[in-house]
C-alpha cells in the first residue's frame, strides 16, 4: 500500500486558509511478472544445461513447474497484505483460508441475489425513489477479506461529513442505535443495531473502511438490484448460497466511496436502506450542514 498526500482545501468560517490536509492511502495490486536481463537469461540458460546433465530428469521438471508457481503464490500473497487490515488476520494462515474460498466466490458480483419469498422486510425501499446513475466508471475493487477499492478514494470531507451523520443518529436515537468498531471487520467505524430482524455480526447495519472510505453492508435483494444497475456498488465476491457455507450473507454488498456532496447524499439514502434491511424501520440519515 502507498502513501500519497494530497490537499483538501476545507476553510474556517472566518477566514480562506485550508484547514487540513490529507492523506489518502493508495492501494497498489503488482501483477506478476519475471524480468531477465541478460546475465539473468545466461544463468538461467547455464543452470537448464547443467541440470540436463547432472540432475535426474523428473527432478528437473519438478523444479521448472515447481519454481513460478512459488513465485506466483508469493507475488499474490503480497498482494493480499497491501490491501491492509480487514477481517482476515495478515497471516500465511489467513492467506490460505481466503485461497481456499476463492474456488467458491461470485462470478458475477454485478448480478443481485434472487428474490426470497420468506424474508422479512418483504420489499425494498429504493423503488420508491429510484437512485441516480453514478457518474463515471466504476472503481477497481480487489481482494475477498478484505474487499477494498484500487482507485477513486473517497475524499477525507465526505468521510468525516458520513461518520458525523451517522453519529448524530445514534445519538438521537440511542435505544436503537450504537457505533463502535465493525465486529466484522476486526477494524473501522460501525453502525449496529440495538434490536436487529436480520441479524450479522451482532446486529451490524454497516462499517467504513478507513484506507479507502468504502462500506459494506446488508441490504435487502430489491435494493441491492437497484445499487448494482445504478453503478454505486457490487455484491462482495463471498456473498454465494452453496454447499460450503460462506462466512457472510448473500446479501452483503460494498458501497463505493463517496467522492463529493453529491455521492454523500446517495449513500445516506443507501445507509437508510441497509437500516431498512437490518431493523425493518425506515430512518432518516442526513449529512450534516458544513459549519
Amino acid at each position: 500500500m502507498s502513501l500519497t498526500v494530497t490537499t483538501e482545501t476545507q476553510k474556517h468560517s472566518h477566514g480562506d486558509e485550508p484547514e487540513r490536509v490529507a492523506a489518502n492511502m493508495v492501494i497498489r495490486q503488482d501483477p506478476f511478472n519475471i524480468t531477465l536481463d541478460a546475465p539473468a537469461l545466461l544463468a538461467v540458460a547455464v543452470l537448464l544445461v547443467t541440470g540436463m546433465h547432472f540432475v535426474d530428469r523428473l527432478v528437473l521438471e519438478f523444479m521448472i513447474v515447481f519454481v513460478p508457481i512459488v513465485l506466483l503464490i508469493h507475488n499474490d500473497y503480497l498482494n493480499f497484505l497491501k490491501l491492509g487490515p480487514g477481517g482476515t488476520p495478515p497471516t500465511p494462515s489467513g492467506y490460505a483460508r481466503l485461497t481456499w474460498y476463492r474456488l467458491f466466490t461470485l462470478r458475477d458480483p454485478f448480478s443481485p441475489p434472487p428474490p426470497d419469498p420468506s424474508l422479512l422486510p418483504s420489499t425494498g425501499i429504493l423503488q420508491k425513489r429510484p437512485l441516480p446513475y453514478r457518474p463515471g466508471p466504476r472503481p477497481n475493487v480487489a481482494g475477498l477479506a478484505p474487499q477494498r477499492q484500487l482507485n477513486q478514494p473517497g475524499s477525507l470531507h465526505a468521510y468525516n461529513r458520513l461518520r458525523a451523520a451517522i453519529e448524530a443518529l445514534s445519538a438521537r436515537v440511542p435505544q436503537k442505535f450504537v457505533t463502535a468498531t465493525s465486529c466484522l471487520e476486526k477494524h473501522g467505524f460501525a453502525l449496529f443495531a440495538r434490536h436487529p430482524l436480520n441479524v450479522c455480526g451482532n446486529g451490524e447495519v454497516c462499517h467504513i473502511h478507513t484506507s479507502d472510505r468504502s462500506m459494506h453492508m446488508n441490504l435487502h435483494p430489491d435494493d441491492i438490484k437497484e445499487i448494482l444497475e445504478k453503478g454505486w456498488g457490487q455484491r462482495h465476491p463471498m456473498a454465494w448460497k452453496g454447499w460450503i457455507q460462506s462466512p457472510v450473507p448473500t446479501t452483503f454488498t460494498m458501497i463505493y466511496a463517496p467522492r463529493d456532496e453529491s455521492d454523500l447524499r446517495i449513500v445516506c439514502k443507501i445507509i437508510e436502506a441497509a437500516i431498512w434491511y437490518t431493523t425493518a424501520e425506515q430512518v432518516e440519515v442526513q449529512s450534516l450542514p458544513e459549519h
